[in-house]
């Protein structure tokens, strides 16, 4: 599928040559930044031209997307990951659907979800996302929250804690975008001392993962550069 930006393909492939290239400037490893494309808005065709290019993970913001693709993709056999703020209605189907969350940020949610996940005998990888930020549109936990539920989040045995997710401040200066993301590299390493199997970083998306890369990330959600221009239209 093509538009003025090229083909997916090609998008693709420059996504990863200028993760690459961030990963060479920071003096890191490419192989440590794993790529998460962002499908939401994108229908069943696009995501099946992105599977035929190898990619088999998804981030998607709403369950109801989640819901409408999986039926209809059902035959590939994909990783949805939820990232966008979860509400603890939606528990139900994400045990049902999805193989992670990256947008865990309050108790009564983990309780939830556990529920939920236990009802269906399975067992989910989950990322805690912090607000560092301060801008008021942006969900997380405070940052002065995040050890004692870190230490909540062991009596929930089907939530498999594995990192830190964060979004960065939309702002003009690098400065403030990179101080979000060395808050969150900083806050996983001390959850690290404590004992807490959380070694990865997902930060940084189609505008900033470059300056996620150099602050440490694992991960950078990238969906707009990958997929092109969104239409918010109804899948």
């Amino acid at each position: 599928m093509s538009d003025g930006a090229g083909t997916l393909a090609a998008r693709l492939a420059a996504v990863r040559g200028s993760i690459a290239a961030a990963c060479r400037e920071a003096g890191r490893d490419p192989a440590e930044v794993t790529l998460l494309p962002v499908s939401k808005t994108f229908g069943e065709d696009v995501i099946r031209e992105a599977v035929g290019l190898g990619l088999r993970r998804f981030g998607e913001n709403k369950v109801q997307e989640i819901q409408a693709k999986a039926a209809g993709l059902a035959d590939e056999r994909l990783d949805w990951v939820v990232i966008g703020h979860l509400q603890t209605n939606k528990a139900k189907a994400v045990a049902k659907l999805a193989a992670e969350v990256q947008s865990l940020d309050r108790l009564d949610l983990a309780v939830a979800l556990d529920k939920a996940l236990q009802a269906q005998g399975r067992a989910i990888d989950v990322l805690v996302q912090v607000k560092t930020s301060r801008e008021e549109s942006k969900f997380g936990l405070v940052p002065e929250a995040l050890p004692g539920f870190l230490d909540e989040l062991k009596a929930f045995p089907s939530l498999r804690l594995r990192g830190l997710m964060t979004l960065a401040e939309a702002s003009p200066d690098d400065a403030v975008v990179r101080a979000c993301f060395r808050t969150l590299y900083r806050l996983r390493d001390r959850a690290r001392d404590a004992g807490h199997p959380a070694d990865r970083l997902s930060m940084g998306m189609s505008g900033d993962f470059a300056l996620a890369i150099a602050e440490g990330s694992t991960e950078v959600r990238i969906g707009s550069a990958i997929f092109g221009a969104r239409s918010y239209k109804p899948v």
